[in-house]
């Protein structure tokens, strides 16, 4: 039973382009929009500072996150299209 539900699954998997820099330089662009963008919020300096940027250590990691999983966002919906 298991094996026929990984196979059903196989089928809908889309291509994944291998890393190169272009999927770098896409998802860098990503995340560092999204820690410019995270200074707008609300209350960016709850918790411990950070020592360069106007933002506190989590609204950081958070935003380097969110950058991340719309950089692997991006980087899908272009392969899917057939750019890249």
């Amino acid at each position: 039973m298991i094996s026929s539900i990984l196979l059903a699954a196989q089928a809908t998997v889309p291509a994944t382009p291998a890393w190169n820099p272009t999927v770098g330089i896409i998802i860098s662009i990503s995340s560092l929009v999204m820690v410019l963008l995270s200074t707008r919020i609300e209350k960016p300096l709850v918790g411990p500072k950070f020592p360069i940027l106007p933002i506190s250590i989590p609204t950081f990691v958070a935003a380097m996150a969110f950058g991340h999983i719309v950089g692997v966002g991006i980087v899908l919906g272009l392969t899917n299209i057939g750019r890249l």
